[in-house]
């Protein structure tokens, strides 16, 4: 009996630290959806944050040109910077829309082309070449510059020589009148490491540029025919648009670049001069408008997230191309 009793007496007491218990956890609970909701709201907040951001770069208008001065004309200024390659900001069409506009400007004296390049693509090259031709014979009162800022190379000579006049300053590199094909052979690594080749092919020299099957005499004589007869397309171009201004050095198309100082004496450019002294000698006028192409920034935005970091060193280990140097 009197076990019965305490043991009535002290479940009063057992049942209030249960309880007890069961508040806690409830209490805990409630703060852990609280604190959730609270991140749940931050978050949300961000998402729609970000998106306003986006649709305001989306719908933002881009500035087509940017004007040095508020004269009614101008010197039209087209930069080329950067490798000139078909997916860079100095390629072919982005260079060529340029210069079409700058062309189509009836306010536009003439354009100045500020080139700071080491080169690249023959064919990127060749085009706006020939274009900057083309263009002058629409119109052959409007004059083309070339002012190499820091180098002026390989394909940017190459496009530069289009040009009536060029200058630079006299630390500017300028020239690398060559072509280069370049790429890797690692067949001594494979038999250290075991590793068998199997490359199937339907032509007798088409797997020619695989760096890694063993080099072909015959071939890699074919292939010194191409760059020689890409050296002199060339050369020829340069010739056309340099003409009788150029020396007569047999180091001229070797491939080797001089200073501005050098490359004056050697005819390869007009003379020491920045953009502003020219627009101001040349054209008459202290007015610049920048009529290079600007991304829009939600282009820019998408390149600079989606840009594929392995893609150029695959490109060169399974693609081997030319580019003028």
């Amino acid at each position: 009996m009197d076990d019965m009793n305490r043991s009535s007496s002290s479940r009063p007491a057992d049942d209030s630290k249960e309880w007890r218990l069961i508040e806690k956890v409830l209490m805990d609970m409630q703060g852990e959806q609280r604190k959730a909701r609270r991140w749940g709201i931050f978050f949300k907040s961000l998402t729609f944050l970000y998106l306003i951001a986006i649709l305001w770069i989306v719908r933002m208008p881009v500035e087509e040109a940017a004007t040095v001065g508020g004269g009614d004309s101008y010197a039209a200024v087209i930069e080329v910077n950067g490798p000139i390659a078909a997916d860079q900001d100095a390629s072919a069409d982005l260079i060529v829309g340029s210069l079409r506009s700058a062309f189509k400007d009836e306010a536009a004296l003439g354009v100045i082309l500020r080139i700071n390049s080491p080169g690249g693509s023959p064919v990127q090259s060749g085009y706006v070449y020939d274009e900057i031709k083309r263009l002058k014979e629409t119109r052959p009162d409007f004059p083309v510059y070339a002012v190499i800022m820091d180098i002026g190379a390989s394909g940017a000579y190459y496009i530069a020589a289009a040009a009536d006049e060029i200058y630079a300053d006299k630390a500017s590199l300028v020239g690398s009148i060559g072509v280069v094909g370049s790429g890797f052979g690692f067949v001594d690594a494979m038999e250290k490491l075991g590793v068998e080749r199997r490359l199937y092919t339907a032509g007798e020299h088409k797997g020619f540029l695989d760096p890694f099957s063993p080099e072909n005499p015959e071939e890699r004589e074919f292939w010194g025919s191409v760059l020689n007869v890409t050296h002199q397309q060339f050369i020829n171009q340069v010739k056309a648009g340099r003409g009788d201004r150029l020396a007569s050095d047999p180091d001229l198309f070797s491939g080797l670049v001089w200073s501005g100082e050098q490359a004056l004496e050697l005819g390869l450019i007009d003379g020491l001069a920045s953009s502003s002294q020219v627009a101001r000698d040349k054209l008459g006028t202290e007015e610049l408008v920048n009529f290079t192409h600007q991304p829009h920034p939600w282009e820019e935005l998408v390149r600079r997230f989606g840009a594929s970091i392995g893609s150029g060193f695959a490109t060169v280990l399974a693609n081997p191309s030319l580019t003028l140097r």
